[in-house]
């Protein structure tokens, strides 16, 4: 997915009155404010009420779906013959703004903003983000996401990437 694909498709769903959160790699792009590497998907949080309105859009493009080991109707994945792929995260929010059903979002956690190309997106929230990159076997790209919002934020480190940390530089007494 390319940074075009991705604010095309973003912009076309905010026409559409669909509010979405940009998750995953691009989410942290976007935190980040700028594509630190390649993305072979862009992963969304929306509410479930859309979900049927992006399927009707994304299969009149030609977009099918991929079936994975986590496919559920919360969690799916839909590709096209490009290679392009869309990762969906649904839930349902209470009246409160909680999300109550579905992907479980924390409280907090569909807060951030970030920038694509020069485009305002919602994203995850860069503490979030980092949290949600915890707890299973790490992939290179792991590494270098969490690194980079925990340096840019001044997020501490989760323990499984303490090793990552850069060591202060001692700062110049000047008298």
């Amino acid at each position: 997915m390319t940074s075009a694909d991705v604010i095309g498709f973003y912009t076309k769903l905010n026409r559409m009155g669909i509010k979405i959160w940009i998750d995953g790699g691009w989410g942290v792009d976007a935190l980040l404010g700028k594509q630190t590497r390649p993305h072979g998907d862009l992963d969304i949080a929306v509410e479930k009420k859309y979900v049927a309105q992006i399927r009707e859009l994304l299969e009149a493009q030609g977009y099918k779906d991929v079936i994975k080991d986590d496919t559920s109707e919360w969690n799916f994945v839909l590709g096209d013959d490009h290679g392009r792929q869309i990762d969906v995260h649904a839930f349902v929010f209470d009246d409160q703004g909680n999300v109550k059903e579905g992907i479980k979002y924390p409280a907090g956690s569909l807060s951030g903003t970030g920038v694509i190309d020069g485009h305002a997106v919602n994203c995850i929230s860069p503490e979030h983000m980092v949290k949600f990159h915890t707890g299973y076997k790490l992939r290179e790209s792991d590494l270098h996401d969490v690194a980079a919002l925990c340096e840019r934020f001044g997020i501490e480190y989760p323990e499984e990437y303490v090793h990552l940390k850069k060591p202060r530089r001692p700062t110049k007494n000047i008298s």
